[in-house]
Order: C-alpha cells, then sequence, then structure tokens
C-alpha cells in the first residue's frame, strides 16, 4: 500500500511540474502573440528569432513537444486510476459537494485543449516545417504577421479559436493552481500564490481571445 501511495503521489508531482513547464511556455507564446497587436516588426523580429534560432528549434522545441505529449498522457492514466478507485460506490458520496467542476472535468478540459493543439500545429506548425525543411524556401524574416492574419480571416477557425480559449480557462483555473499544492507549496505566500494562479488563469486566455478577434476584426 505504502509503495502504491508513493507512485501515486509521483504521478501527481509529474503531472504537476509538466503542468508548470506548460504554463511557462504558454506565458512566453503569449507574450510574443500579443506584441502583434501593438508592432508587426517586434512580431517578426520575435518570431524570425524563435523559427530559425538552433537552441529553439533543435533543443527547446522537442522538449516543448514531449512536455505537452508527456502532461496529457499522464492526464489520461491518473483519470484511468481515478476511476478505478472511485469504482467501489459510497451510498453519501457526493462528487460536487467535495470539489469544483473544473477538478471534477479536467479530463474534458484537457480533451478539448488537445484537440485545439492539433489545429495548431495544422495552422502554424506543419505549414512551417513544409515551408522550412520541406520546400526549402529561402527565409523571409517578415512573412509571420501576414501568415498569422491570415490565420484569423475564417470567422468559423476565429470561433474555435475563441472557444478552445475558453476551456484553457477553466482547465488552468484548477490546474495552475492546484499544482503548486502536488509539489509541496505550503507556507505563508500559498493564498497569494493561489491568488496569482486563479488571475493568470483567467488573465491569459482572454488576453488570446482579444489578440484572435484583433486579427480578425482587422487583417
Amino acid at each position: 500500500m505504502s509503495g502504491l501511495i508513493r507512485s501515486s503521489i509521483a504521478r501527481k508531482v509529474a503531472m504537476a511540474l509538466s503542468g508548470l513547464f506548460l504554463v511557462f511556455f504558454l506565458l512566453q507564446h503569449f507574450t510574443i502573440n500579443l506584441t502583434s497587436v501593438f508592432s508587426k516588426d517586434v512580431f517578426n523580429t520575435a518570431s524570425h528569432f524563435m523559427g530559425t534560432n538552433p537552441l529553439v528549434q533543435f533543443a527547446l522545441q522537442p522538449v516543448l513537444i514531449f512536455g505537452v505529449v508527456f502532461h496529457f498522457v499522464m492526464g489520461f492514466v491518473l483519470e484511468i486510476r481515478n476511476k478505478g478507485a472511485r469504482s467501489v460506490k459510497y451510498a453519501n458520496y457526493n462528487g460536487a459537494a467535495n470539489a469544483s467542476w473544473m477538478s471534477r472535468n479536467m479530463i474534458y478540459s484537457g480533451i478539448a485543449i488537445l484537440a485545439f493543439l492539433g489545429l495548431h500545429f495544422y495552422d502554424f506548425w506543419v505549414p512551417e516545417i513544409v515551408y522550412k525543411y520541406v520546400e526549402t524556401n529561402p527565409e523571409v524574416a517578415t512573412r509571420y504577421y501576414g501568415e498569422l492574419q491570415h490565420k484569423f480571416v475564417s470567422p468559423v477557425r476565429t470561433g474555435l479559436y475563441c472557444v478552445a480559449f475558453v476551456f484553457l480557462a477553466l482547465h488552468l483555473l484548477h490546474g495552475f493552481a492546484s499544482s503548486f499544492q502536488s509539489v509541496g507549496v505550503n507556507n505563508k505566500y500559498s493564498t497569494g500564490i493561489q491568488k496569482f494562479a486563479k488571475a493568470f488563469a483567467i488573465v491569459i486566455p482572454v488576453g488570446f481571445i482579444f489578440i484572435a478577434l484583433f486579427h480578425h476584426l482587422n487583417h
């Protein structure tokens, strides 16, 4: 039993650490995308650096992809094990009374985000790989802004992005805050950290929605 508990805790810690890593990337991704609202040149410069820097392309990018895959696989494993642990029904158990809607439906918001990542890869990562390594086109440092705006011409695609960011907010509202508890953060700063996590979970997805709508209305 003690071994099972330790392995369960280890899985939760691994899930939390991978989540925190992805949150850091999310902030970096948001910061670069936000520059597109204020300056086409700054966005092109930042995107060109990220798209051509060998460290980013051949070291950080594979780590990021692994982090995404690991986080979602671990999430599915935990969900399956949690369902197995709840297979014994208790007469007076009420899940809604013991956990928030977000915590009880993390798997569904996660699936929605995973579907969005598929669309996002199809829109940006795959064309980038084809452009650089399949068609071997010459690098044009000013192409990124136009490519970004082109993706948000369609109201359907823009709507899908906005809905996905709503699911991201729901996922982060529980996941980001709980990740600190999973790694053992429990001190006088815990309340402030929880408030910051909740604010982050709302501000960043709303910011992404703003960026998508901005380019849709101003393409």
